[in-house]
């Protein structure tokens, strides 16, 4: 059994002995039904993230994937991943998917882990249309020029840590 979806199994265990615990079966029937309405909000978008990372697999092939972002692509691939995760658009529902799918087609940890640091530090469309007008053009600059380096390091940092534990197999 996959250990993430027995953590999550047993922590909805947990939250349902703990809400009958506390409000009895009503509390059971909240809790699902808040779960329902989180679904409706975001399955949607859940949907069309897994979609879209199934259409990558199908379109892309897995030699370009290897060959740019691969276990073997070095700095080059780190900073393919870090451009990509900067100029992704889209939020975690659609993110998580794509690089599940990328992965799948041969991209290393390394590239990952700096595509997903880099969308969550220094994406374009935010810094765009938030930080710069809101905050200004030298302030923007001065993030983005210390932040840039970051995922770089993070993708050279997986990399290496992968590659020096190739035992662990959570880490592959």
């Amino acid at each position: 059994m996959d250990p993430s979806l027995a953590i999550l199994g047993g922590a909805l265990l947990a939250g349902v002995a703990v809400a009958a615990w506390l409000r009895g079966w009503s509390g059971v029937e909240s809790g699902i039904l808040a779960g329902g309405q989180l679904l409706k909000t975001v399955g949607l978008q859940m949907l069309l993230g897994f979609l879209l990372a199934g259409f990558v697999q199908v379109v892309v092939p897995s030699q370009v994937i290897s060959t740019w972002m691969g276990e073997g692509s070095g700095l080059r691939g780190v900073l393919v991943g870090t451009l990509a995760g900067i100029l992704a658009p889209a939020g975690p529902y659609v993110q998580f998917p794509l690089l599940a799918s990328l992965r799948a087609s041969g991209a290393g940890l390394g590239p990952i882990a700096a595509y997903l640091t880099a969308w969550s530090v220094i994406p374009l469309m935010r810094t765009v249309v938030w930080e710069l007008p809101l905050l200004g053009t030298p302030f923007t600059a001065a993030r983005f020029a210390f932040s840039f380096p970051l995922p770089v390091i993070v993708g050279l940092a997986v990399a290496w840590l992968v590659g020096l534990v190739p035992r662990i197999s959570f880490l592959r």
